[in-house]
């Protein structure tokens, strides 16, 4: 089974073709063809070794990705609202040879939703992950509607994610953007855009003197933000960080895959892009032979939404 993967950890050029076995179907999982997947920094890491316990990755690999769009091609015996022939996206945990950059990949069957035409595979495979961390965050943050609520790297996928799902929950948003992006995230629907930078605690008080009600910190500033925040309010961080508690706040580390199963909260991605709620964000599609370039082109910086291999190129 043909993937994209690592025998060894090290930088983008580390990543080359893999064999891997193909995985056994269980009565609750569905095998996907996958068209496309998804380049998240997650992958980086994993592809990195960063959070490995040694040198050498596990026999006979390990392949990065979280995001899949593609075709079911075999339902188990106990799936139901899916079948062959159904166009779908997933999210994905990966744990070895499974992970997204492959050609086939079995997973459980409410990790995956079915898309409509009216989506490409490209747009699809840009939503689970980044999608799913989003609105955990805002499940966290618990905010009612009408409060305000704070987004960092608001031009990123997550942050842009987190601007557009807090506005459809009704929520006031002030969202950082460097220059030459503040149109961008503005269309996304903040109420209020500050520069991104040092000064950006400064610009938000500025606005909402006695604090934000929630932080959604896709820039991973960690304490270096927290000021922003009212007394008493919400921080939710995606790198693990659990705050250093201080004024009360309550911070909420975002695992993604502590949601992975939520099927009902994919199709809502889903149905969110259909109406134009939520946008897509797809940066560039390329052949998965140049998955090593994408993760290049990542790691530089500046790329606005989702690389999107393409497994069929």
């Amino acid at each position: 089974m043909r993937a994209i993967g690592v025998t060894e950890y090290g930088g983008p050029e580390a990543l080359h073709e893999l064999d891997v076995p193909a995985e056994d179907l269980g009565p609750h999982q569905v095998r996907v063809r996958v068209a496309t997947a998804a380049v998240n920094p997650t992958d980086t890491v994993l592809r990195s070794g960063a959070r490995a316990d040694g040198p050498t990755a596990p026999s006979p690999g390990a392949v990065p990705g979280m995001d899949v769009a593609g075709t079911v091609v075999e339902v188990g015996d106990r799936v139901e609202g899916l079948a062959e022939g159904n166009r779908v996206m997933g999210v994905v945990v990966p744990d070895g040879p499974h992970g997204g950059y492959r050609e086939d990949l079995v997973l459980s069957a409410r990790s995956v939703t079915p898309v409509p035409d009216s989506l490409s595979d490209a747009e699809a495979a840009s939503l689970p992950m980044n999608g799913l961390t989003a609105m955990f965050a805002l499940d966290l943050l618990a905010l009612e509607p009408g409060q305000v609520l704070a987004v960092t790297g608001a031009a990123g996928a997550f942050g842009g994610y987190a601007v557009q799902l807090a506005v459809a929950r009704g929520l006031r948003v002030v969202a950082d953007a460097k220059e030459g992006e503040e149109e961008l995230v503005r269309g996304l629907g903040a109420d209020v855009v500050v520069p991104r930078g040092d000064g950006v605690v400064d610009a938000v008080l500025a606005k909402f003197p006695d604090g934000v009600d929630g932080l959604a910190d896709g820039s991973v500033q960690d304490a270096a933000v927290l000021p922003m925040v009212r007394e008493g309010g919400s921080v939710a961080t995606v790198r693990g960080w659990a705050g250093d508690g201080s004024r009360g706040l309550r911070v909420h580390p975002v695992w993604v895959r502590e949601v992975h199963e939520r099927r009902d909260w994919l199709d809502e991605l889903v149905r969110l892009a259909v109406t134009g709620e939520l946008t897509p964000r797809v940066a560039d599609v390329v052949p998965a032979s140049q998955a090593a370039d994408a993760h290049r082109r990542l790691e530089a910086g500046g790329v606005r939404g989702r690389l999107v291999l393409d497994l069929n190129a």
